[in-house]
């Protein structure tokens, strides 16, 4: 795009350059030659008609361009939110792993003891219930983010039929 910029603007110039010296050149007493300077006239008028379209089409790809670009930062973004749900799942999964593991080392010792801890094993199946559901919100989020990856890939090309 910006070598035609640049290759309309020599040729305008060129066309003023030689009306230029077609002006210059002509002596008072002889009269210009009028189908020459219409020639350039047109000449001129073909290249501001030219040099319009260029920017006009310029102007339309920066729109386009900046219309992908929005639409790729929103895509950017909606991953980078399933991307957050799913580790802050995660984290909540890795929190009741871990109670889980602290309530049945407790209830292995009261056992070893001879000591049946009727709350022990009341905690320990309410913990391992919480680990059930934070290992299954971390499955759904997980699935989530790979969902919200393959949508754009799934949606029909223009064109296409869907």
């Amino acid at each position: 795009m910006s070598q035609d910029i640049v290759e309309l603007e020599r040729r305008i110039t060129a066309a003023l350059d030689r009306i230029g010296r077609g002006l210059s050149g002509l002596a008072p007493e002889v009269e210009a030659d009028e189908s020459e300077i219409e020639q350039l006239k047109a000449a001129l008028e073909d290249e501001k008609l030219a040099n319009a379209q260029l920017e006009e089409r310029i102007k339309a790809l920066h729109e386009k361009q900046d219309g992908r670009l929005k639409e790729l930062q929103d895509k950017a973004e909606a991953q980078a939110e399933a991307m957050s749900k799913l580790d802050e799942e995660l984290q909540r999964l890795r929190a009741a792993n871990e109670q889980l593991r602290s309530s049945n080392a407790a209830l292995r010792e009261a056992n070893e003891k001879g000591v049946g801890e009727p709350h022990l094993i009341n905690k320990a199946m309410l913990t391992e219930l919480e680990a059930l559901r934070a290992a299954r919100a971390a499955d759904t989020a997980e699935a989530g983010a790979i969902l919200e990856a393959l949508a754009p890939l799934l949606e029909p090309k223009e064109g296409e039929d869907a």
